[in-house]
């Protein structure tokens, strides 16, 4: 029995050396990896080059419905945290243990928009630590509504479509301004999987999603159930199902 409980405090101390050597390192990497990618361009000029883009559009000039749904089914406590959801981070790493390992879940919008501003999508550790450093520079630098700004104007939408411009133009040849809310929950529900949710054809896929972009803004408030049986009737009518 003692034999048995020595082995266990051996293999504790030894599981806690280990996991601390490893977040180390990963830390380590990830801030090596921050470092390297914000040398050449730094985050202001970083902002100042996705404004200056000629399909930039402000935030004034794009529908609260848009935005109401990207935050809604993106990141629900965009305005509460401080650009790193740590609930969040906590259940996609049990998920990912759980599962078979991958690094993926848990990113905030301000997350999600520092990973678009410097890195790849190469789903590693050192990656993400690199991203949360951006996230909470970011957060510390600017405001939720120039986040969300930034972030609109510069997400992959599918189908070559970069922002809410070309997404607009492009889906519904409208501008950001004039979107109707159905439009504008069926483009939050894209940038998630844009390779996987189709605007015409029959696609199962794509009606999920865009009821779980509508049951997301029931859950937030901001809209009753009500009214989220009426777009979604009204959705139908707009797809080429």
């Amino acid at each position: 029995m003692k034999g048995n409980k020595k082995w266990l405090k051996f293999f504790i101390i030894f599981f806690l050396i280990v996991s601390s050597i490893y977040l180390g390192s990963t830390c380590y990497l990830g801030y090596d990896l921050y470092k390297s990618a914000t040398e050449k361009t730094n985050i202001a000029e970083k902002i100042t080059e996705i404004k200056a883009n000629e399909n930039f559009v402000s935030i004034e000039n794009i529908p609260k419905d848009f935005l109401d749904a990207i935050v809604a089914i993106e990141d629900h406590r965009f305005y509460k945290h401080a650009g790193i959801d740590f609930i969040s981070v906590g259940r996609a790493l049990m998920t990912n243990v759980i599962s078979d390992g991958t690094v993926s879940g848990g990113s905030t919008i301000t997350q999600q928009l520092s990973k678009n501003m410097f890195f790849s999508f190469e789903k590693k550790y050192t990656r993400k630590v690199a991203e949360a450093i951006v996230a909470l520079k970011l957060e510390n630098k600017l405001s939720k509504k120039e986040i969300l700004e930034l972030y609109v104007n510069i997400i992959y939408f599918g189908n070559g479509n970069y922002g809410i411009k070309e997404a607009s133009n492009n889906y519904f040849d409208v501008e950001p301004k004039d979107l109707t809310m159905e439009q504008s929950i069926i483009i939050a529900g894209l940038p998630q999987a844009p390779s996987t949710y189709k605007i015409s054809g029959e696609n199962e896929k794509t009606k999920a999603r865009i009821q779980e972009v509508i049951d997301a803004l029931i859950t937030a408030n901001y809209i009753t159930k009500d009214k989220g049986d009426i777009i979604s009737n009204n959705i139908n009518n707009i797809l080429e199902y």
